[in-house]
C-alpha cells in the first residue's frame, strides 16, 4: 500500500551545512577506524599478529582479518536500518559512533602473538567483527539524515560530502603512517602501529559532540506522523463498523465482521521484513551497482600497498604519497560529478565511472609497472578520481532513493552492507590470491576488476532513474 506523508518543510540552508558538516565528521571517524585497519594488516599485521616463515601465508592471513570486518556489515547494516526507521536516524547514529570508537581503542591495546599467543589474533577478529557491525549502520544514516534535511533539488550535492570520509579518513591514515614509517621496525611493531588506532579517539570526541545537537529529519518525522494517522483512522472504521452492528441484520452482521476482520488482523510488517519481500529487486541492483566502487578502492588502497613493495620494489612511501594526492582530489571530483547528478540524473554518472574503471583496469597495471611516481600517480588519478569518484559521490542519493520513507535506512544500509562482502572486503584477500606468490599474475588481477565494472554497467542499465523522486513517500517500492 502507498501512502504519502505531508511534504516535510525544507530546512534552512545553514541548518543542512550543519547536518551535512556532522555526518562528514562521523563518517571520517568510522572510515579512519575502517580503513587504519586495512593499512595495517597490509604492512604490520603479518609479523605482528600471524608470523610464519612465508610472508606470502602471512600476508594473506593478514587479509583474511580484513575481510572478516565485512562478514558482520550486513548485520549491522540491518540492526541499525532497522532501528534508524522505527525509533529515528539521530539516536542510531550516536550509537553506532560509539560502538565503532570503542572498537578502534580497544585493537590499539591488544598484546601481539609473541605475547599471548593464538588469542591475539582471535581477539583481532573479534574487534573488528564489532569494527563491521558499526560501520554497518553508519553509512546509511549518515548519507539518509542528510538526504532527509536538504533541498531536494540539491541532494545529491549535499550527500556525496559525506561520502568522501573515506578520502578524508584516506588523508589521515596516509598522514599519520608517513610518521609511522620513520620508525625502525622494532619501534613499529612494539608500539608504532598502535598510534594511529588511539588516534581515533580524538575524531570520536568531536563527532559524538556534533551529533547530539542534531535534530530528527522532518522526512522521518512526517512519515511517523502519516502512518500512525492512517492507522488511527483505520481503528476508527473498525469501531464504527462494531458499533453499528447492533442495528443491522443478522446477514449484514456478518458481512461486515468477514470485511473487517482482515483489516484488524493483517499482521503489520516491520521495515526490514518489508525491504526483503517487496524491495528484494532493490537489494539486488544495490549489490550489483557497488562492484564498480568497491572493487579499484580497495585494490588500489590495501592490496597495492602490499603487492608493490613486495613484488615491484615501489616504496610504500611513494605508494602512500599517491594514495594522499588521489585522496585530496576526491573532494573536488565528488563536488562536480554530484552536481551533474542533480541536473541530468543518477543514471548517466555512474554509468561514467563504471566505464572508465572497465577502460582503466589495465592500463594501471602498465603503470604501476613502470615504477615511475609520475605515472603511478596518474593512474591512481584516472581510475580512482575520474572513475570511482563519479561512482561514489552520489551513491548514497541513488540507493537512499530506492526506497520509500518509512524502510529507507533499512533498505539502504542492508543493501550496501551486503554488496561489501562480495564486491569489497574480499577484495585484498581474493587479488592477492589471483596474483599468486610471485605477483607474476597481475592479468588476472585487472581481469577481476573488469568483470566487477561490467556487472555494474549491465546493473545500471536495468535500473530506473531516481533523482526526482518524492522522498516522503511511504511504502510504494520502486520498480
Amino acid at each position: 500500500m502507498s501512502v504519502t506523508a505531508p511534504a516535510a518543510p525544507l530546512t534552512s540552508r545553514r541548518y543542512a551545512w550543519e547536518v551535512t558538516l556532522s555526518s562528514f565528521v562521523g563518517n571520517t571517524l568510522e572510515y579512519y577506524d575502517f580503513l587504519v585497519y586495512g593499512t595495517a594488516a597490509a604492512i604490520v599485521f603479518p609479523a605482528v599478529f600471524f608470523p610464519s616463515e612465508s610472508s606470502f601465508v602471512a600476508t594473506l592471513s593478514s587479509l583474511g582479518t580484513f575481510a572478516v570486518g565485512f562478514l558482520a556489515r550486513p548485520l549491522g547494516g540491518m540492526f541499525f536500518g532497522r532501528r534508524g526507521d522505527k525509533q529515528g536516524r539521530k539516536s542510531t547514529l550516536v550509537l553506532t559512533l560509539a560502538i565503532m570508537g570503542a572498537g578502534t581503542l580497544l585493537i590499539g591495546f591488544l598484546p601481539s602473538y609473541d605475547s599471548i599467543g593464538l588469542l591475539a589474533p582471535a581477539l583481532l577478529v573479534v574487534l573488528r567483527l564489532v569494527q563491521g557491525f558499526a560501520v554497518g549502520g553508519e553509512w546509511g544514516g549518515s548519507m539518509i539524515i542528510v538526504l532527509e534535511s536538504t533541498n531536494p533539488r540539491h541532494r545529491g550535492f549535499y550527500t556525496s560530502w559525506p561520502n568522501t570520509g573515506g578520502f578524508s579518513a584516506q588523508i589521515l591514515i596516509t598522514l599519520v603512517f608517513a610518521w609511522v614509517y620513520t620508525l625502525d621496525d622494532a619501534q613499529l611493531q612494539s608500539w608504532g602501529w598502535r598510534v594511529p588506532f588511539w588516534l581515533s579517539a580524538v575524531v570520536l570526541a568531536v563527532g559524538l559532540w556534533m551529533r547530539r545537537s542534531l535534530e530528527e529529519t522532518p522526512v522521518f518525522t512526517e512519515a511517523v506522523a502519516g502512518l500512525e494517522k492512517e492507522g488511527r483512522n483505520r481503528s476508527l472504521t473498525v469501531e464504527n463498523l462494531e458499533a453499528s452492528q447492533a442495528a443491522i441484520r443478522e446477514r449484514q452482521e456478518r458481512d461486515v465482521a468477514a470485511a473487517a476482520e482482515p483489516a484488524s488482523q493483517a499482521p503489520t510488517r516491520g521495515p526490514l521484513a518489508s525491504v526483503f519481500l517487496e524491495d528484494w529487486r532493490n537489494l539486488l541492483r544495490i549489490v550489483g551497482l557497488r562492484f564498480a566502487e568497491a572493487l579499484p578502492y580497495f585494490l588500489l588502497t590495501v592490496f597495492v600497498l602490499s603487492y608493490g613493495p613486495q613484488h615491484l620494489g615501489i616504496e610504500k612511501e611513494s605508494l602512500n604519497t599517491a594514495i594522499l594526492i588521489m585522496a585530496v582530489l576526491a573532494f573536488p571530483a565528488h563536488g562536480i560529478f554530484s552536481w551533474i547528478s542533480d541536473k541530468i540524473g543518477r543514471r548517466p554518472v555512474y554509468f561514467f565511472g563504471a566505464l572508465v574503471v572497465f577502460v582503466m583496469a589495465f592500463p594501471f597495471f602498465g603503470l604501476l609497472n613502470t615504477g615511475s611516481f609520475v605515472l603511478i600517480v596518474l593512474g591512481y588519478v584516472l581510475m580512482l578520481n575520474l572513475g570511482h569518484n563519479a561512482i561514489n559521490s552520489i551513491q548514497p542519493a541513488f540507493f537512499a532513493e530506492l526506497f520509500p520513507a518509512d524502510r529507507r535506512y533499512s533498505g539502504a544500509a542492508t543493501g550496501r552492507e551486503i554488496a561489501s562482502i562480495v564486491a569489497g572486503g574480499l577484495t585484498p584477500f581474493i587479488a592477492t590470491a589471483l596474483a599468486g606468490e610471485d605477483g607474476s599474475r597481475w592479468q588476472l588481477v585487472a581481469l577481476y576488476v573488469m568483470v566487477g565494472a561490467l556487472i555494474t554497467m549491465l546493473t545500471v542499465w536495468k535500473t530506473p532513474e531516481t533523482f526526482r523522486r518524492d522522498l516522503n513517500v511511504v511504502g510504494e517500492t520502486v520498480r
